[in-house]
């Protein structure tokens, strides 16, 4: 699948979303904070201010629960955005069920597509049984070939957990524990542009070797920055959105909701 809209005057036009954190009841809420509502209001300022988009990343945390039910149901919304959406899997998620439930129509589970000059690589940093990030010897395999197959477009790289410090010192215990073995694949592609991630529940901007590192803030509760233990941001949920020029070069930022909806407990110390 490839689209030709990225040229110098009309880029790419991409939006990334994360960490929706759904369940297989439509009203389950994340510490008091009701995800579904809040995913709703997302796509609804999505379609208000960035559409139409040429693309969709979802990457990861999208089920909170692993539930069979809500998969599909998630599934049903990604496909009436239009654009093609490409899910990851984060921690939370069920992988196997994820890539089964989330493949159809406009929407798919795939190790890497290109659309135009930019190419797209989705890395599986999930680890069974942990909330940590971890690139297995298959999926950093895949990567390889990814970045061989596209060795002459430009690349994201795109996965769930954060593959450096954020500063946060209760989160950095779940980033990627091989990371160094991500980025000695990169440092030899110098047709990758920037790599994308969620997980952290905040925005992190920042660069290595000339590389765009970019996080995302999640589609509910938002986790404070560069706190050493659990907390939550008063910042309300929100997205990325990124344009893509042929040239390489990368336009960024974040859009957030207006406010919390009603219910969050901002006095959680956990979940």
């Amino acid at each position: 699948m490839e689209t030709l809209r990225s040229t110098l005057d009309s880029p790419l036009r991409v939006v990334q979303i994360t960490d929706t954190h759904l369940y297989a009841d439509p009203a389950g809420c994340l510490l008091g904070l009701n995800t579904q509502l809040t995913f709703d209001l997302i796509l609804e300022q999505l379609r208000e201010r960035h559409w139409p988009a040429d693309l969709v990343l979802a990457t990861g945390d999208l089920i909170h629960d692993g539930s069979s039910v809500a998969y599909p149901r998630l599934h049903r919304q990604l496909a009436t955005l239009g654009p093609p959406v490409y899910c990851l899997p984060g921690n939370h998620d069920e992988p196997v069920q994820a890539e089964r439930l989330l493949t159809g129509g406009q929407v798919h589970a795939t190790p890497c597509v290109r659309h135009g000059a930019w190419g797209f690589i989705f890395v599986d940093s999930t680890r069974p049984g942990s909330e940590a990030g971890h690139l297995s010897s298959s999926a950093l395999e895949r990567l390889r070939e990814c970045l061989q197959r596209h060795r002459h477009r430009h690349l994201l790289v795109c996965l769930h957990h954060q593959p450096v410090p954020v500063d946060s010192r209760w989160l950095d215990t779940m980033a990627v524990d091989n990371a160094a073995e991500l980025f000695r694949l990169i440092d030899a592609a110098p047709q990758v542009r920037a790599v994308l991630w969620g997980h952290v529940h905040q925005v992190y901007e920042g660069e290595r070797k000339g590389v765009r590192l970019l996080s995302c803030p999640s589609t509910c509760v938002q986790f404070l920055p560069r706190s050493g233990q659990f907390a939550l941001d008063t910042l309300p949920p929100g997205y990325r959105w990124l344009k893509l020029y042929s040239d390489g070069r990368i336009d960024s930022g974040v859009e957030r909701l207006p406010a919390y909806p009603a219910g969050l407990d901002m006095q959680a110390t956990g979940y």
